[in-house]
């Protein structure tokens, strides 16, 4: 799928070191996920595609084209930092977000487990 990205615009936000790339995708109404969205802009800006965060895209009624904003993070921290959760959640494929989410419900349940087998290990050894 070749889709035409012309940037419209690209602003440095030294305070939040990131830059704010706005763009138009010709012809790509309801054929781009943002993923892919994201992974062409940053082949185009020979970025990171970790570090491009796709934050906003837009079509308008009867036209085929999508106006997308997108963050480009100098690192990871900064990713973190200043995005919710979600976001970064929705920047991955659907394998790995799949693959983190039932990792950390895994640990939350064995520490739920050792906090009950603990508790109940102390109400049987203090009454008499």
């Amino acid at each position: 799928m070749s889709l035409e990205v012309v940037i419209l615009e690209e602003r440095n936000n030294a305070l939040l070191n990131r830059r704010e790339i706005k763009t138009l995708m010709k012809n790509s109404a309801g054929k781009i996920k943002r993923v892919d969205a994201a992974d062409i802009v940053a082949k185009q800006l020979n970025v990171d595609r970790n570090l491009t965060i796709p934050i906003n895209m837009k079509c308008e009624t009867g036209k085929s084209d999508i106006y997308a904003t997108m963050y480009i993070y100098n690192n990871e921290e900064d990713v973190k930092k200043h995005l919710p959760r979600y976001r970064i959640l929705r920047n991955m494929s659907k394998e790995d977000r799949k693959k983190l989410l039932d990792e950390e419900k895994a640990t939350k349940l064995k520490a739920k487990q050792a906090t009950a087998a603990e508790s109940k290990s102390r109400s049987k050894g203090g009454r008499k």
